[in-house]
């Protein structure tokens, strides 16, 4: 099978040629030094990463100002109307956002190793088995999202707080099914670099969403649930566009055959690799609001949740930087694995993750600068904006990590290797990063700078033990043999590497 159209020179084997000392970019040969070689790399790399990760990282951000602007509209109308948005938004639908997003990289490593090993069937075959698994995921949630206010008030949150971010909830049920649906389309896509048609999408569904939540929020009068049941309605619009574009598309024409009944084979194999991911990542991005959960029961509430929120909300504008990096970290890996290029794999993978780092210092030195003034971008209060600048170093702290970790996640999955990052999450975070954090912050009484200094040693950690692993890796027998399966629509097994 030929390759199809499009940018589908990334796994070419230029690449490997400069690195091994072979011809290369051009009519550049093993006669080259090598210093001159690895300059050559490094921009041919480059070259690779920056169509994928500048749109990643665009459609990263979107997502999060969509719900921040959701927010912004459901605050108009009340501070109980806020607090019910923020907590439907932070609490509720960040739980359904991260496992779903988690189970859908798996799909990102099958497509991208599948791409690189020019098994371009199986990726349509693999979109499909993910979605059918979502789907069926997200039947658990909706009853979860149908009984959140008995669950927020076992949680202890007050009945009218609780009563107004149930009827928030209520709306958001559609939305879990356009997870269901989006995360398989997008990691499908990414897995062939196919990144930026997600962000003209989504930029589009963007606006929409504003003009829609004006509409049915101050004309129509629908309060929490019409902001709610915009933002789900907007994810759908993401959605059909995203797959209309894959329907019709001639960069898709080798990778979606149509609909298939394959896409049921074999499914507690894919449920074991996706409920890995699930983990790997979910655990991550919950630790953060267990974090909020534990400042709301310090000596001074108010005031460390409201400096914890303004740090929180800056750190995850960068950490969105970095998950687009991630997404690239993922495809370039995964591409070069496939293809059976060994020495590709382990140079892009430490090349973005030294560009993330960078961009990430750059991130932490500015808002270093301006640690005096950054709570006045949410809140006026002089009392806020001192805790936030006694906070800030504990924040560029966190900055700088997150630069580094969630690319070697990203690594990490396009090798394969969620079942391990998971248990390194679970141990770094749960049993280090929070225990430490609630024995700063309560025994020792270091408030909420013991429970920032409890995550960031947890986080610390887990970068330290990726970094090794990292190190360690044996990019050759990762290339002879791959941990993963190409599954063929009839269920039969054959490895990666064979083409």
């Amino acid at each position: 099978m030929g390759r199809t159209t499009g940018d589908h020179h990334a796994v070419d084997g230029r690449l490997e040629a400069l690195l091994s000392g072979g011809a290369g970019d051009g009519e550049r040969g093993g006669s080259e030094p090598w210093l001159r070689r690895m300059a050559a790399a490094a921009a041919l790399e480059l070259r690779l990463l920056a169509p994928l990760a500048a749109p990643a990282v665009v459609v990263y951000m979107l997502i999060i100002v969509m719900s921040s602007t959701t927010q912004i509209v459901c605050g108009q109308l009340g501070n109980v109307q806020l607090a019910a948005a923020s907590l439907g938004n932070n609490g509720i639908q960040v739980f359904a956002y991260g496992l779903m997003l988690g189970m859908g990289s798996a799909v990102e490593t099958l497509c991208g190793q599948a791409y690189g090993a020019e098994k371009y069937e199986m990726l349509g075959v693999y979109l499909q088995r993910s979605t059918v698994l979502l789907m069926a995921t997200g039947v658990p949630l909706a009853v979860m999202y149908a009984f959140s206010e008995p669950i927020l008030l076992l949680l202890g949150q007050s009945p009218e707080i609780a009563g107004a971010a149930a009827e928030f909830a209520y709306g958001l049920i559609p939305q879990i099914f356009a997870y269901a649906a989006n995360f398989p389309i997008q990691k499908f896509l990414q897995a062939q670099s196919i990144v930026a048609p997600s962000a003209y999408i989504l930029a589009a569904s963007f606006v929409l969403h504003v003009a829609l939540s004006w509409l049915a929020v101050y004309v129509l009068g629908l309060g929490l649930l019409g902001a709610s049941l915009t933002l789900s309605l907007t994810w759908w619009v993401l959605v059909l566009g995203q797959f209309a574009y894959i329907v019709w598309s001639p960069r898709c024409r080798d990778t979606w055959a149509g609909f298939t009944w394959a896409a049921f084979a074999d499914l507690p194999g894919f449920a074991g690799l996706s409920i890995a991911s699930a983990v790997m990542l979910a655990l991550e991005v919950w630790y953060f609001q267990v974090l909020i959960l534990l400042a709301g029961m310090l000596p001074d509430p108010q005031v460390a949740l409201d400096s914890l929120t303004v740090c929180t909300s800056i750190q995850s504008w960068v950490f969105m930087i970095s998950v687009g990096f991630n997404a690239a970290a993922s495809v370039r890996v995964g591409n070069e694995l496939g293809a059976g290029n060994p020495r590709s794999a382990a140079f892009s993978a430490w090349m973005v993750t030294a560009l993330s780092a960078f961009v990430s210092a750059i991130a932490g030195l500015v808002t270093f600068l301006l640690r005096d003034k950054l709570s006045y971008i949410f809140t006026t209060g002089e009392v806020v904006s001192r805790a936030v600048a006694d906070l800030c170093p504990l924040l560029v702290g966190t900055i700088l990590l997150c630069g580094i970790q969630p690319v070697l996640s990203g690594v990490a999955v396009g090798c394969g290797w969620q079942a391990m990052v998971a248990y390194i999450n679970i141990g770094c975070y749960y049993f280090i990063g929070l225990p430490l954090g609630v024995l700063l912050g309560f025994k020792f009484d270091f408030g909420i700078k013991g429970l920032w200094g409890g995550m960031i040693g947890g986080t610390l950690i887990q970068t330290l033990i990726l970094i090794w692993i990292t190190l360690r890796t044996d990019w050759n027998k990762e290339v002879s043999e791959p941990p993963l399966m190409i599954i063929s629509p009839l269920g039969n097994h054959g490895r990666l590497a064979d083409k």
